[in-house]
């Protein structure tokens, strides 16, 4: 005997339904009902797995944070590591056949010759072909930071290359003035470039949530007096006050101080923006009806911030966050590109663009830009991994 609902279903298409379809309907009710029924980070999940560019920028960005993480690993030379010889050395090319005969992936050595205009020209001598070995022996350091090791991803096989002579290194980017090795300074600095900015906006984002938190919930006289200093920090230009503050750093403090004391500056300058979204936030929830029912309850203040306001609208500060990480990565790149930010030994990209100041090394060596293509990539994707969590944010639309 038919049901209710299996009867209507009939009248409504004309006759019963088959099988198939009746499993079909069953499982458009299942998927319905699982939507209404799911939370709300699941309906965010749902909905930014469906935005192409923000998937495309997440796989952008975990290459780029594995390659951080695994640098010294993928970089086949140190940051000490120079050869004078090969100073301003074009990007090396990748071989795999030597004379008509299959030899593997290889590289030549480079021999020096001289223009009409006595400019240093970087020419291949094919004479003999340098092998490219994967996972072999190259320079100590340390993985992770304190695990010592010497296995690279590739190294050149030097082992017929005659005493005396600087070792052949393949230079997938090429070589700066001094004769470093682009690529594995790239990835090196990497480790500056993309980690200061998280840290810089963790540390701003702790800041908004707690100084926009305390002038939103109680009003009155400490909302005043916390909007007028924010007024104040917001009044400054970013760029110049960041320069200001950087040029108050001692120049000969270690370099791991410098770190921590550019991510400071960073955050300390960044956080206004957000802390009035949170007041505000604060000023509209906390007369309502839940937040009114724990006051009654006793609870503490500290509580309903924390567990009734602030997940009230944790979607949009995730945004924010993952919006403001880009900007914190063109500030350090400023910085450390007008040598306010880190400086020698230590590397970033900024550091490494500082060699394009001059429009002739550009000309010249115009492989030196390459930075800046990591920089605009990691911006971009954090950008689109932002938009992507707007829309997400709100799951409903």
């Amino acid at each position: 005997m038919q049901t209710g609902v299996d009867h209507m279903e009939a009248v409504q298409t004309g006759g019963p339904l088959s099988e198939k379809e009746q499993k079909k309907q069953e499982k458009k009710k299942q998927k319905q009902e699982k939507y209404y029924m799911a939370s709300q980070w699941q309906l965010m999940i749902r909905k930014l797995v469906r935005h192409k560019a923000a998937v495309m920028s997440m796989v952008i960005l975990l290459f780029l944070y594995l390659g951080v993480l695994f640098a010294p690993f993928i970089a086949p030379q140190g940051l000490e590591e120079f050869s004078a010889t090969y100073g301003n050395a074009p990007p090396s090319k990748l071989h795999f056949v030597h004379e008509g005969k299959w030899v593997g992936p290889f590289t030549y050595a480079y021999t020096i010759e001289r223009d009409v205009f006595e400019k240093k020209i970087f020419v291949e001598n094919v004479s003999e072909p340098y092998r490219i070995r994967f996972f072999s022996k190259g320079s100590p350091y340390k993985l992770f930071g304190f695990i010592p090791w010497q296995t690279h991803l590739f190294t050149v096989d030097n082992s017929q290359r005659e005493a005396g002579k600087d070792p052949v290194v393949f230079m997938i980017f090429g070589a700066d003035g001094t004769g470093r090795d682009l690529f594995s300074r790239v990835l090196i600095g990497s480790q500056v470039s993309l980690t200061i900015p998280l840290v810089g906006t963790a540390l701003s984002f702790i800041l908004a949530v707690i100084i926009g938190g305390i002038s939103g919930y109680y009003g009155g006289k400490v909302d005043m007096v916390i909007q007028r200093l924010t007024e104040v920090v917001s009044a400054f230009p970013t760029l110049p006050l960041w320069m200001a503050l950087s040029a108050a750093i001692p120049p000969n403090i270690p370099v791991t101080q410098v770190y921590i004391l550019i991510t400071v500056i960073m955050s300390l300058l960044s956080w206004p923006g957000l802390s009035r979204t949170v007041r505000s936030k604060f000023l509209s929830l906390k007369k309502a009806d839940f937040v009114m029912a724990a006051r009654l309850s006793g609870v503490s203040d500290a509580k309903i911030i924390a567990r009734h306001l602030l997940p009230g609208f944790m979607s949009y500060l995730i945004v924010n966050l993952t919006l403001g990480i880009p900007n914190m990565i063109l500030g350090e790149t400023s910085m450390s590109f007008l040598g306010l930010g880190m400086r020698a030994p230590a590397t970033s990209w900024g550091v490494l663009l500082q060699e394009c100041q001059s429009i002739g090394n550009i000309a010249n060596c115009p492989w030196k830009l390459i930075p800046v293509i990591f920089v605009g990539l990691t911006v971009l994707a954090f950008n689109f991994l932002g938009d992507g969590l707007r829309d997400a944010a709100d799951p409903y639309k």
